[in-house]
Parts: C-alpha cells; structure tokens; sequence
C-alpha cells in the first residue's frame, strides 16, 4: 500500500486540477442579452453606490461615515481599483464621454457646471450625496435636467 501511496496522490491531484478547470468560451460565441449592461465594473459601482442611501453628508467626506458628491464617486470606484481625484471638474477628464441616451449603470454623470456629479444606476436614476445626505433622484428632475453637463464611463 505505501507503494501505491505517491501513484494515489499524484491520480488525485491530477483529477483536482481537471475538476477546477473551466471552459473557456470563445467571445464570438457569446451574444450580450438585450439590454444588458456591457460593463460588470459599473454595475457592481451602482450597487454599492446604492449601498450607501441614506449615508450622511460630510464636506470632503469621502468614506461610509460621510459623503459629499465627488467623495462617494471616489470612494466607489476606489472599491473597485479605479483612482480618481475627488473633486467633480477633475473627475470629469477620466474615463471615456457617454451620451446621456447611452447611459448604463455605473456611469459617472455630471451637472451645474461640472460642480456636482453622481452615479447612474439605471431607469434614468442616479445617486448623489446631496447636503441631506445620500440619495436617489432621476435625471429628468427639472434642477438636473437644466444643468446636466455630461457622463463619463470609467
């Protein structure tokens, strides 16, 4: 038996590893459903964007204890890997422009002269951190409709 020991282990590493692998897909085999986000990173930004209603607002906050507007995109996307400076103007030259009829969750949209921004979460929503705190609003709102300078993809 302790001859066959090294032969079992060896039998069972190797029906491990042929256990863990995964297929491989070819993309060109694969149709994103209609509708469907493009991106995995944004949607999961829109959900922890969302994670975070009712969250206090804080002037430069920037974490879970107090948000302001550019604070909760930093801090979202800093979750995620992505370094953005925290300040709306500057958020603005990162990422690539989006139509607003184009918008997917996650996207980076931005109002009143590139003084206050957001993140998309669908259905033509977003959240913000306003002076009440975190909230959800929708972009045909009059106040951000008349003021909506663009979206950026990050």
């Amino acid at each position: 038996m302790r001859a066959l020991a090294p032969v079992l282990v060896l039998l069972a590493v190797a029906l491990g590893v042929g256990a863990c692998a995964k297929t491989v897909l070819d993309p060109r085999d694969y149709q994103m459903p209609v509708g469907a986000p493009s991106n995995e990173r944004g949607v999961i930004a829109a959900r922890i964007a969302q994670s975070y209603l009712g969250a206090p607002y804080v002037w430069s906050g920037a974490s879970p204890s107090g948000f302001d507007c550019s604070g909760l995109v930093l801090y979202v996307y800093g979750r995620l890997g992505v370094s953005i400076p925290h300040n709306a103007a500057q958020q603005y030259r990162f990422g690539t422009p989006v139509d607003r009829d184009e918008l997917i969750p996650g996207d980076v949209v931005f109002f009143d002269r590139l003084r206050h921004n957001g993140i998309y979460v669908g259905d033509g929503r977003f959240v913000h951190a306003t002076s009440g705190g975190v909230k959800l609003a929708r972009l045909n709102d009059d106040w951000f409709r008349q003021r909506w300078v663009g979206a950026r993809r990050l």
